[in-house]
């Protein structure tokens, strides 16, 4: 298959690259025209990209991407949008993360409407703050979306690709939990704290965390590609999400470090401003992946000590 990907770059779009060219198929991915002007009067498409993959420029902005451009592909994964820790969720802030995926998506969606012909799939990442903070509750792809800043921007943002949808291409919309990897994200961000024995559980620690190792994130992204089942939300979590308490003593044993010193509520709220510690660290999700069970899915990674292993 002929594989666009936009997001290339991150955490998840960088391990999948190299994964889909190893398999035997061709990659191009979206990169920012340059040089003013909508992707139509960007850098010319094919042209180098990194790793030799080759890059199709767009202008999400200013609403750009030529579907002229994006003819003869098969199958695109959408991963780009602005990091929701990268900073305090100030107005400016919720607005850049709200427009670096919404926007994108709904352009993304038009476009690949407009392909001749149409691309078979279209994999846009969503995320499980779809559930917002809902307790002990067992949260499926049945479960309706929670409140709060994070529900809304995903239930927007997977609403985008309705376009796509109606023109007959194949949807699956991944709720993707924080991925277990030392080279970027949750983990990494928290990784130097561990080391030095100075983590600890956040709050009362009882808040459920989904999870998934970056590993079987890849497979699902790669099974959605091929599989016609793979439609409509999906819940890309390990089978076994874990309570913050659990997660952090399952670290400390992996690191062999002590993990005796919990961050209160209060400070993380002081710190970080209460909505952004309230749904971001303090939320509680126990959100499992019923449709990829039912579908057969076997996880490399199915308990948090394995992905930890693995990882570190």
């Amino acid at each position: 298959m002929h594989v666009l990907i936009s997001g290339a770059s991150g955490l998840i779009g960088s391990s999948l690259a190299p994964r889909l060219l190893e398999a035997g198929h061709r990659v191009s991915r979206l990169v920012r025209a340059t040089g003013g002007g909508t992707a139509g009067g960007g850098a010319a498409s094919g042209g180098a990209a990194s790793g030799g993959i080759a890059g199709i420029p767009w202008d999400p902005d200013a609403g750009g991407l030529d579907p002229a451009l994006c003819s003869g592909v098969d199958a695109i994964v959408h991963l780009s949008g602005a990091s929701i820790a990268g900073g305090r969720w100030t107005k400016e802030r919720r607005e850049r993360i709200r427009n670096s995926r919404i926007r994108t998506t709904r352009l993304l969606a038009d476009t690949t409407a407009r392909i001749s012909p149409v691309p078979r799939v279209l994999i846009q990442a969503s995320a499980v703050g779809y559930y917002g903070d809902r307790g002990e509750n067992v949260l499926t792809e049945g479960s309706g979306p929670g409140s709060g800043f994070l529900a809304d921007l995903c239930r927007d943002w997977e609403a985008a690709s309705m376009p796509a949808q109606d023109a007959g291409v194949r949807v699956a919309r991944l709720r993707i939990a924080p991925a277990i990897s030392a080279r970027g994200g949750m983990l990494a961000a928290i990784l130097p704290l561990f080391r030095f024995g100075l983590g600890g559980r956040l709050g009362s620690g009882r808040q459920w965390m989904p999870w998934i190792s970056l590993e079987d994130l890849g497979s699902i992204l790669v099974r959605s590609l091929t599989d016609d089942t793979m439609r409509g939300s999906i819940n890309a979590t390990a089978p076994e999400p874990v309570t913050n308490a659990a997660f952090t003593r399952a670290l400390g044993r992996a690191l062999r470090r002590p993990t005796v010193l919990p961050v209160p509520a209060l400070a993380l709220r002081l710190a970080l401003g209460g909505p952004m510690a309230n749904e971001l660290l303090l939320a509680s999700q126990r959100v499992v992946p019923e449709a990829l069970l039912r579908a057969g899915f076997r996880f490399a990674h199915p308990r948090l000590e394995d992905a930890l292993q693995a990882a570190l």
